[in-house]
C-alpha cells in the first residue's frame, strides 16, 4: 500500500506560523513522524507540499495511477479550491481530508470544506495526530 500526503499553502511554515494554532512541530517532524508510523504498518508514504493549486491537482491525478490513497491538508484552498474538489472526486483512490485545528471552531470562511463532500472522510482538531489517525484508517481499510 502506497499513501500520499499532500499538504498544501503554508503548511510550510509550521512550526513558525501561528504556533498557538497549528503548534511547534514542522512539517519535516510530522512526515517523520508519519513515515515511522507507515513503516511499521507496511505502508509506504510518499509527501508533497505545495503553495501551487496546480501542482496539488496533478499529485492527486499521479497517486490515483501510483498509489492507494490520498491524505490531504489542502490548508487554504479547503474552503476555496474547486480544482481541488474536482480532482479527488475524480480519482478512483479514496482521498482523506485532515486538518491540524477544527475549522468548525474558526472563522466562519474557514467552516465550509470543499473537500469534504467528495473524500472518504475528515480528520481535524487533532493537531498531527489528525495525519496519524488518517493513516490507521488507510491500515484497517486494507486490513480487512
Amino acid at each position: 500500500m502506497k499513501i500520499l500526503v499532500l499538504n498544501g499553502p503554508n503548511l510550510n511554515l509550521l512550526g513558525r506560523r501561528e504556533p498557538e494554532l497549528y503548534g511547534r512541530m514542522t512539517l519535516e517532524q510530522i512526515e517523520a513522524s508519519l513515515a515511522e508510523l507507515g513503516q511499521g504498518l507496511g505502508i509506504e508514504t510518499e509527501f508533497f507540499q505545495s503553495n501551487i493549486e496546480g501542482e496539488l491537482v496533478d499529485a492527486i491525478q499521479r497517486a490515483d495511477r501510483e498509489g492507494s490513497g490520498v491524505i490531504i491538508n489542502a490548508g487554504a484552498y479547503t474552503h476555496t479550491s474547486v480544482a481541488l474538489r474536482d480532482a479527488a472526486a475524480g480519482v478512483a483512490v479514496p482521498v482523506v481530508e485532515v486538518h491540524l485545528t477544527n475549522p468548525q471552531a474558526r472563522e466562519p470562511f474557514r467552516q465550509v470544506s470543499l473537500l469534504a463532500g467528495v473524500a472518504a472522510g475528515s480528520i481535524s482538531g487533532f493537531g498531527p495526530e489528525s495525519y496519524t489517525l488518517a493513516l490507521l484508517w488507510f491500515h484497517r481499510r486494507g486490513a480487512s
